[in-house]
């Protein structure tokens, strides 16, 4: 899609600059060279930060250029001199500015926070690294005894484990069946400490009995209401998922052996109430897919609410566009709901933190390595042992790659960028910090317009996946079918902002169509002879009519070509384009030509079939590089495809008989086909033609292209069908040619057919729900299949009643 874009507009004349790149990928590189290393039998601490951080540069220098290997084998048309890496010291220097520059404001802070916790990455992650996954599991009551005797009162908990670490029991201060319990005391089950109960709003009176457990340093919930009431928060588990030395008699276990063992003591003493299934949403780590775990730590965050709000109203005021324009929901929705993100990552791969602790308690935050302590001179400093998040050097990146903080020409000029295409499954990770960090620092949005495309799925619209055996190498298809197919194949198949369901059935067709402009190209070297196309070549000022017909609808495609490519509806206009040039140049024009390029009209024919032929080329381009760019050498033979002007043709008047001439033609064809007549049998066709239409192209000699003897009148011969083509009505006899009791019996059965989808299309667009709910792409859809079924239906029943 982003290679379309550019191709195009580079053609238009616009300047054009797309800068490739990637990102250091901190967490999956690293686990993937620890992977490397624990096969050698060794760790990252075995080798120290130094080595392992060298042994990454190793590692993406000979197997990390996947990503752009697949770009050069596409044909992306990017300025490789630029390309950049979020680990080059230029982005390394923009990413410590910005931190410096945030903590300095009070936007990046650290402080003990709730944090999502991978025990098998052992990494902070941010909520958007953390995949919510619906999953069966047990509601468990527990009776907590009151200190005084006097009862107990019942919490609810899919997490035992955690009970060890409970400091309170919580209830809604309007819970009325709970109010004269507020202030008392209950005693912890297994750890026999007491803790009070204590009131809050933050409590849900529905969930469970309206009494919750409240374990501030393994819950986001809980640490609130912790904080609201000045509780003490105990950590129970270590960074390997494992209990504590604070969880007593279980320490050591394993988290989820601790929930087998603490329920079997529970119950083995009584305090079981009773145990619910309930199915509820689990946190998985999105690299690894281990279960995550709420933990109390000490990370560095970003304050977002200076943020969220200048970011929003940009595209609130039009700055930045989405497209298609419902993806600005999602975007609100996630900056409405934002919580403040955590940045650290306990990795090795990555941009360090730019903060170094002095032992008297100062901590300096510097763009460049402090030499002393500012408070007591030391140099005794220790630099932060963590890194910062992927998506943080990533959010500096429209700016930072153009030499920012710097004020370069580059940034002058391309600043802001017109265009982002991204998927929508990283709005939130990428494109919502983008802005946010653009409309901060520079102070402007980072894109006018955000393309969203989908997710390539299989041709059944599953997600691709390995335990799914559906997974498509694009390397693969290259190799087999070339780039050209597979651009041209998954651009049709992306409509904006929906999935693209891939199959090797459009690569195939893609292929086949790449043939055949290949042909059509030999046929018009046969006639005008190579190279012989000039690049600037003007359009015949006296067009034959089947010139001037064509010459106008390439004008017509090409201005509505340009109007659905300006809003990015790619998909639709290659697919115009395709059935233009197939069904229209290929199909039509050059058989047409071919009964006049030896006739008084030749000239003008044979410059008409070169600068058509190259204004096609033009226009398929940007979709497929490689053959469009071959055959243009062989036609015009100067210069490159890829820098010439994009093609904008004057408007032609075409003769409106054209069409009919093509229906009429076309009404032929398809009686031959579905009675199996040679293309060459002879027909007799009874012609009604008021306005002549029929003997000027007669006259021309084009209906010899279907082989029939035509007469003209009024009256319809007795057991024949017609063709209505425009003005004209056509009647062919069928009598000594088809059998018109069987003929019957077939037109019965398609208006059966044709019957059924009018029946089943009209039943949809009755109901109010899909009418309603339905995306109106698909209600459209369904529209059309109603309208095209409904005139079937009744030119078959005019037909059956031709037929006697």
């Amino acid at each position: 899609i982003i290679d379309t874009i550019v191709r195009r507009r580079r053609m238009m004349g616009d300047a054009v600059l797309w800068l490739p790149g990637t990102d250091h990928a901190g967490i999956a590189t690293q686990v993937v060279v620890e992977r490397t290393l624990a096969e050698e039998g060794r760790s990252r601490h075995d080798l120290g930060r130094e080595a392992f951080i060298d042994r990454v540069w190793e590692w993406k220098r000979t197997s990390g250029g996947q990503i752009t290997r697949q770009m050069r084998l596409l044909g992306d048309s990017v300025d490789w001199t630029r390309e950049r890496f979020t680990m080059d010291e230029g982005l390394s220097t923009a990413v410590r500015k910005v931190f410096v520059e945030l903590y300095d404001q009070g936007v990046i802070y650290r402080g003990h926070r709730i944090i999502n916790w991978c025990p098998q990455d052992h990494t902070a992650l941010s909520d958007l690294e953390v995949n919510h996954i619906d999953s069966p599991g047990d509601l468990t009551y527990v009776r907590y005894r009151l200190a005084d005797d006097s009862g107990h009162v019942v919490v609810a908990t899919t997490r035992l484990e955690t009970m060890l670490g409970d400091t309170a029991v919580a209830v809604h201060p309007d819970d009325e069946r709970f109010q004269d319990l507020v202030g008392k005391t209950v005693v912890l089950p297994l750890q026999n400490r007491e803790i009070p109960i204590v009131a809050d709003e933050g409590v849900e009176p529905e969930f469970g009995t309206g009494a919750v457990k409240v374990t501030p340093a393994h819950d986001p919930l809980d640490f609130d209401i912790g904080t609201r009431a000045g509780l003490e928060s105990i950590i129970i588990m270590d960074q390997d998922g494992k209990i504590n030395e604070n969880g007593g008699a279980f320490a050591g276990m394993d988290r989820f052996d601790a929930r087998r063992a603490i329920r079997e003591r529970l119950e083995a003493e009584g305090l079981v109430e009773r145990v619910e299934d309930r199915v509820h949403a689990v946190g998985h780590c999105s690299r690894c897919d281990t279960i995550v775990e709420p933990l109390l730590s000490q990370q560095w965050f970003v304050k977002v609410e200076p943020l969220v709000g200048p970011a929003m109203e940009a595209v609130k005021q039009g700055e930045a566009d989405f497209v298609p324009e419902q993806w600005e929901n999602t975007y609100f929705r996630w900056m409405e709901n934002l919580r403040d993100w955590c940045i650290s990552r306990q990795l090795w791969w990555g941009h360090r933190i730019p903060a170094w602790y002095c032992s008297c308690g100062e901590v300096v935050v510097s763009q460049n390595e402090p030499a002393i302590c500012p408070t007591c001179g030391s140099n005794d400093l220790i630099q932060d042992e963590d890194v910062l998040d992927t998506w943080f050097s990533s959010a500096l990146w429209p700016f930072s790659t153009l030499g920012w903080p710097d004020e370069t020409a580059d940034l002058e000029r391309f600043y802001p960028t017109s265009v982002l295409v991204t998927g929508y499954d990283i709005i939130s990770f990428w494109v919502s910090r983008m802005l946010m960090m653009g409309v901060h620092f520079l102070p402007d949005v980072p894109f006018r317009t955000i393309v969203i495309h989908g997710m390539v799925r299989d041709e059944f619209h599953n997600k691709m996946s390995k335990s799914r055996n559906n997974t498509v190498d694009p390397l693969e298809v290259i190799e087999g079918h070339g780039a050209d197919p597979l651009r041209l194949a998954l651009l049709q198949a992306a409509g904006p902002g929906q999935d693209v369901p891939f199959s090797m059935d459009w690569v195939e067709g893609a292929r086949k169509f790449g043939n055949k402009l290949w042909n059509a190209v030999r046929f018009v070297l046969n006639h005008t002879g190579a190279g012989s196309v000039p690049a600037d070549a003007g359009y015949p000022d006296d067009p034959s009519p089947e010139s001037a017909w064509i010459l106008g609808r390439l004008g017509e495609v090409g201005e509505r070509f340009d109007a659905l490519s300006d809003e990015y509806r790619l998909a639709d206009a290659y697919s115009m384009l395709y059935n233009f040039a197939w069904s229209e140049v290929f199909d039509w024009y050059i058989e047409l030509s071919k009964a006049l390029t030896d006739g008084p009209e030749g000239d003008e024919v044979r410059a008409t079939l070169g600068v058509v032929m190259r204004d096609v080329l033009k226009l398929f381009h940007p979709v497929i590089p490689f053959v469009t760019e071959e055959l243009w050498k062989e036609l015009v033979g100067d210069g490159f495809i890829a820098s010439s002007a994009w093609p904008v043709v004057p408007p032609v008047s075409a003769p409106p008989s054209m069409t009919t001439f093509q229906e009429l033609v076309t009404g032929v064809r398809q009686f031959r086909a579905t009675h199996g007549l040679s293309p060459r049998s002879e027909l007799k066709l009874v012609i009604d033609d008021p306005n002549g239409v029929a003997e000027a192209w007669w006259d021309r000699q084009f209906l010899s292209l279907v082989s029939v003897v035509p007469t003209y009148g009024t009256d319809a011969p007795e057991g024949s069908t017609r063709i209505v083509a425009g003005s004209l009505t056509a009647y062919l006899p069928m009598e000594g040619i088809v059998d018109v009791a069987l003929e019957k019996e077939r037109l019965n059965k398609r208006i059966a057919d044709e019957e059924d989808v009018v029946r089943k299309a009209g039943a949809k667009l009755t109901n109010a729900d899909f009418v309603d709910k339905a995306p109106s792409a698909v209600v459209e859809k369904e529209r059309g299949k109603l309208a095209e079924a409904e005139a079937k239906l009744a030119s078959l029943r005019a037909q059956l009643v031709d037929l006697g």
